[in-house]
């Protein structure tokens, strides 16, 4: 537990000042990076496709999916070419995928192709929104909406669970997480949303609040936290392991970390499309 909090009072600081006080390309740049070691996690670490072809293929796209995202949020380049490019590099990396399945024969599973392409286009392309949210105007508050979403209701979660958990939310996949709990974070996320929507209203100019948006943000932020945790979960228990990685002290891998964020993110950034919950 010491390990865990020590880690998180040296990263957490560190990744809100790359996100918060470097250019939108910082934010893609780190994030980029953590898609190419999730890829590898994902396929190395957990042995569900040791392929060392495939594994550079699908780290190059992880990494190429995310700075796609800063292309678009930053509308650097029109958005005919960016579809275009976007379209050229999925064609290209499918065929490298489909070549080495028809190359293997019967020795390399269909199914572990698919967990590549999970690698190197879905998990990216969620964790992408980050990188998205930053590159909105007042991206620096909305990227931390999603941040709030799922770090507050993992550890509202957590300290509930703790204190007065007494019911199995998923008894075979994650034997600590409770029906409590996961309530907690529920009521957790609410209450620290709407302590942001304050804040942003009375000391950063955001005139158009609600509140009642922000409340919507904070269960449905909890349930994508609990769902998006859940899943990546699923997938060790499968292959029987019990961190995707160690790359960071007390917490894992990358996909432990960011496992709730890969739903949280692309969700907070359908909800400031849809609803937004503050307006400059």
């Amino acid at each position: 537990m010491l390990t865990r909090i020590l880690a998180a009072c040296v990263g957490l600081p560190l990744l809100l000042a790359v996100v918060l006080f470097l250019p939108p390309v910082a934010t893609a740049i780190l994030f980029a990076l953590a898609c190419g070691v999730a890829a590898y996690e994902m396929l190395w670490r957990t042995g569900i496709l040791k392929h060392r072809r495939i594994l550079v293929y699908t780290v190059v796209a992880a990494m190429a999916n995310v700075m796609w995202s800063w292309l678009r949020a930053c509308s650097i380049v029109s958005e005919q070419t960016l579809w275009l490019c976007a379209l050229l590099g999925l064609f290209v990396y499918f065929c490298a995928l489909f070549c080495e399945l028809l190359a293997a024969h019967t020795e390399l599973r269909f199914t572990a192709v698919c967990v590549a392409l999970f690698s190197g286009f879905v998990y990216p392309f969620l964790i992408g929104a980050l990188v998205r949210l930053r590159g909105m105007d007042g991206g620096k508050f909305y990227i931390l909406v999603a941040f709030l979403l799922s770090m507050v209701a993992d550890s509202g979660a957590y300290f509930v669970g703790r204190a007065c958990g007494k019911h199995k939310l998923a008894p075979i996949v994650s034997p600590k997480k409770t029906v409590e709990g996961a309530v907690g974070g529920v009521v957790c996320n609410i209450v620290f949303l709407c302590l942001y929507t304050l804040l942003l209203n009375k000391c950063f100019g955001f005139t158009q609040v609600n509140y009642f948006y922000a409340a919507i943000y904070g269960v449905l932020g909890a349930v994508a936290s609990i769902v998006g945790d859940l899943t990546l979960s699923v997938v060790k228990r499968q292959v029987g392991i019990k961190d995707y990685g160690n790359l960071i002290p007390g917490h894992g891998g990358i996909l432990d970390r960011f496992d709730s964020t890969m739903l949280v993110a692309p969700l907070t950034e359908l909800l400031i499309l849809l609803i937004p919950f503050a307006v400059k």
